[in-house]
């Protein structure tokens, strides 16, 4: 089906686009359903010269390396786009990217992208920063694998977790909005899942985790262990 209007706003690089620059762009794009588990684009196929962004929900996007290991390279928020190939590379999907759970996403015409684009130069520059802040997170993803000790890349990840997605007060700390299983956090640092159950256990004293969900107890601790110093 078709966006609308306020569907499109809801993408990061749109906002604060006008109305009627919003309109121009409707009769090219498109929302699609996807089920938990359901995958959006495979690794290696030919993507569609579309720009793809997260309507709804939660994905994940995971490389498989020639062993079969599998890696999660990023959860997305609502709002963020991805598959830059689609745009500005080979059209190949470098990835593969599945639904965490039910979500919504929406497409846009790449020609009808350029087309805003000329008119809103503004555009490029914001697509132009997702993209580089992209390529920041990778680069110190890689740094930290070769350098950094699992418990700080463990930290870390726990911290962008909670700046990506938020966090709710309650009476023990702060909760993260977005669930943490096991599997996940251990494939996005590059551990072993049972090491990741015995890092997650020596930080008792730090959070609690129960199935899933995070409650920070002691934020400062946490950025000492993520800063290296603990």
């Amino acid at each position: 089906m078709l966006a609308t209007v306020e569907q499109l706003s809801q993408i990061l690089i749109f906002t604060d686009l006008e109305t009627e620059q919003l309109e121009q762009l409707l009769l090219h794009s498109q929302v699609r359903q996807y089920l938990r588990e359901e995958i959006i684009l495979h690794e290696g196929e030919e993507v569609p010269a579309k720009l793809h962004a997260l309507l709804f929900g939660t994905v994940q996007i995971k490389k498989t390396a020639a062993t079969g290991k599998e890696t999660i390279l990023r959860i997305l928020p609502v709002g963020e786009i991805f598959a830059a190939p689609a745009l500005f590379g080979d059209g190949i999907a470098p990835a593969t990217v599945v639904a965490q759970e039910n979500c919504q996403i929406l497409t846009v015409e790449r020609k009808a992208l350029l087309e805003a684009i000329g008119r809103t130069p503004e555009l490029a520059l914001r697509i132009i920063t997702v993209l580089n802040q992209r390529i920041q997170l990778l680069h110190n993803t890689i740094h930290g694998l070769v350098s950094e000790r699992a418990i700080v890349r463990l930290a870390r990840l726990i911290q962008y977790t909670m700046l990506q997605y938020g966090t709710n007060s309650s009476s023990n700390g702060q909760i993260l909005k977005m669930n943490l299983p096991y599997y996940q956090m251990s494939r996005s640092i590059g551990i072993t899942y049972e090491e990741c159950v015995r890092l997650i256990g020596s930080l008792k004293p730090v959070m609690i985790y129960k199935r899933g969900k995070i409650t920070i107890i002691d934020a400062k601790a946490l950025d000492e262990i993520a800063s290296g110093e603990m």
